[in-house]
């Protein structure tokens, strides 16, 4: 267990807000960053959800065409347009709707989520070749416009499960034959979106992982397995021979409270007492790991790391004689959403019944 003490100038914050949690969040990070000498990382970039689309390997809006023996591992959608041909000899594993009501939300789910993407803001602008490259988490544009691949791309999670990567393609995305995408340390392609502006096509024997979200048109040439899915928002999807697999659906950070104890209250004046934070997942056994600051009103008064069992303490001889509202922000990881605790009142210097009389006061504030 590790913990850090401001000795020095004190961040202050509003309240038991969203706000007051990233005024808690810039102070803590501040100060591990001067402990490790480590640069400021970016924030991470946030999922994107499919919504009803999620469900679909294939989802076109003019027409679906396939040729040979193309497997779909999840549903194939088509709306407004109606002709769906070739399946049989293609396989669909899931549902098929053709201009219902199904397929009408799954291309107002898709619009919704093309539009999120495309909105992102952008972390990098990189050359348009992709192949030979690793790409770490983030949202990426084009100089000029497009993307291709040619050879292997590899996109590395750096061991974040949770890891989106988005590629903002204001044109064309175009696969070489035989490229690969592949995904390293903890990538998933639930969270990898491709979001072009026009069309893509996608070369023969290629492979690609990911959500491809197309303005117009996708032609999926043969051979091509895709664990993603692909989406067309206006125009149609041309398959051939090519295996497509709905892959596992972003995860959104499991929810946590968190539980702020004293060891003695009221404490004697300039007697040591410690504040026990607890974080546990809402879900699951995980345990939640990162950081926990603790608060004394509006002051930042330490942070410390959760241990093995999502616990952390801050022991401190430095309070005023007086009331003070206490409480405990829990920062929040990978995988693990943000939390705090309720307010705590410690009393230093003063024995109970001066503590009852003085906490009543401060409620009725």
């Amino acid at each position: 267990m590790v913990t850090t003490w401001l000795t020095v100038t004190s961040r202050t914050i509003a309240g038991p807000s969203r706000l007051a949690l990233a005024a808690v969040l810039a102070g803590a990070t501040t100060v591990l960053m001067c402990m490790a000498g480590a640069p400021v990382a970016r924030a991470a970039t946030g999922p994107v959800s499919l919504g009803t689309a999620a469900n679909y390997g294939v989802l076109a809006a003019a027409t679906v065409t396939n040729t040979g023996s193309t497997t779909i591992n999840g549903d194939l959608g088509l709306s407004p347009g109606t002709a769906i041909t070739g399946f049989p000899p293609g396989q669909v594993n899931g549902t098929i709707n053709a201009a219902n009501i199904a397929a009408l939300q799954a291309q107002n789910d898709l619009t919704a989520a093309y539009n999120a993407a495309a909105a992102s803001p952008v972390t990098a602008t990189i050359p348009v070749e992709l192949g030979g490259t690793t790409v770490t988490p983030g949202v990426y544009a084009s100089p000029a416009g497009t993307f291709g691949i040619t050879g292997t791309l590899t996109l590395d999670a750096q061991g974040d499960p949770n890891a989106v990567f988005i590629f903002q393609a204001a044109s064309t995305l175009i696969t070489a034959s035989a490229s690969n995408v592949v995904l390293v340390n903890g990538a998933q392609a639930a969270n990898v979106f491709w979001v072009v502006g026009s069309s893509a096509t996608l070369g023969t024997y290629s492979i690609i992982q990911g959500n491809i979200m197309a303005q117009a048109s996708i032609t999926v040439t043969t051979g091509v397995t895709v664990d993603g899915r692909a989406l067309a928002r206006t125009a149609a999807v041309t398959l051939d021979s090519d295996t497509i697999t709905v892959p596992t659906s972003v995860k959104a950070p499991t929810i946590t409270t968190t539980s702020l104890a004293t060891s003695e209250n009221p404490v004697p004046s300039a007697q040591p007492v410690t504040f026990t934070a607890a974080v546990a997942a809402s879900t699951g056994a995980a345990i939640p790991v990162g950081l926990v600051a603790f608060t004394n009103g509006r002051t930042l008064i330490g942070v410390v790391t959760l241990d093995q069992t999502g616990q952390a303490a801050l022991t401190i001889s430095t309070l005023a004689v007086g009331l003070h509202r206490i409480r405990a922000y829990y920062i929040g990881a990978p995988g693990f959403d943000s939390s705090h605790s309720s307010s705590l009142y410690e009393l230093a210097g003063y024995t109970w019944p001066a503590f009852r009389a003085m906490e009543a006061a401060h409620r009725a504030r």
